[in-house]
Parts: C-alpha cells; sequence; structure tokens
C-alpha cells in the first residue's frame, strides 16, 4: 500500500503544482487512498520531496531532480547575459558580472555543481570561485570565457 501511495504521490506532484500538505492530502484522497496528515507528512519526509518555484512563479513540491536540466539551461543564459568578465589567479577564478547579477549567476553555478569547485561567494557585481587546483582554475577560465564570447 505505502509503495503505491508513494508512486500516486510522484505522480500528483509531477502533473499538478501542489504546494502544500492539505493539497496533497486532498488529491490522495481523490484518488482513493484514506490517509492522514501526518502520514502524508512522513511520506514526504520518506520521498525527500522539496519546494521549488514553478514556472507560475508559485511554490510547489517536487523531486528536485526534475529541475536540473532547467538549472542548466538557467546557468548558461544567466551567465552569457550577465559576465563581464573571467580570470585565474592561482586555484582561485574571479568572475566579473553586470551590476546586481553576481548573486543569481552564482546561484544557477552552485546548482551545477562543478565538480572542481570547493566554494563560491558572490557580491554584487564579483564571483569568487575557489577550485581544488590551478589546473582546475585554468580550465574553468577558458571554459567560462567561451560561453561569454558565443
Amino acid at each position: 500500500m505505502k509503495t503505491r501511495r508513494h508512486a500516486k504521490i510522484l505522480e500528483l506532484i509531477k502533473e499538478f503544482d501542489i504546494d502544500t500538505q492539505d493539497e496533497l492530502l486532498r488529491y490522495l484522497r481523490e484518488s482513493g487512498f484514506d490517509v492522514t496528515q501526518a502520514t502524508v507528512s512522513r511520506d514526504i519526509k520518506e520521498l525527500r520531496l522539496v519546494k521549488t518555484l514553478s514556472h507560475a512563479g508559485k511554490y510547489r513540491y517536487s523531486t528536485g531532480s526534475e529541475n536540473i536540466s532547467d538549472m542548466s539551461s538557467k546557468f548558461y543564459s544567466f551567465f552569457a547575459d550577465s559576465v563581464l568578465s573571467v580570470e585565474a589567479a592561482q586555484n582561485m577564478v574571479v568572475v566579473r558580472c553586470m551590476t546586481g547579477m553576481a548573486q543569481a549567476v552564482c546561484a544557477s553555478m552552485d546548482s551545477m555543481q562543478w565538480p572542481g569547485f570547493v566554494g563560491t561567494l558572490a557580491g554584487e557585481d564579483t564571483i569568487f570561485i575557489v577550485c581544488r587546483t590551478e589546473a582546475d582554475a585554468t580550465e574553468t577560465q577558458e571554459e567560462f570565457r567561451k560561453l561569454i564570447n558565443r
């Protein structure tokens, strides 16, 4: 029963923009599942559902995995439209952005989970990237420069 319910929850959150436990409870009951709010709460934890921003600008439950391609395209779009320059210095990379855009670019960059990055820090118009090695920083600089020269 639990497996069927979990499968139904995943189906429902994919089909509808469900943003509350009460709403998910209602959809489950309409689908023939006799569940309590406590059960729905446990299911959300077990399925590791998160709230993400929908295309309509409203928060909704999701598995998080369906947003990976969205974040990838957002990163490349933000980057190409907002970045002015990229410079490597030892194992760090400094990315200069248009004023006010660094945090958005950095957030989309972080979602990409670059393997050579130790961490990032964004200000108003500058992003600092700490890379694992100087080679990672040089490679990042080269790749990022290609993105701004499209």
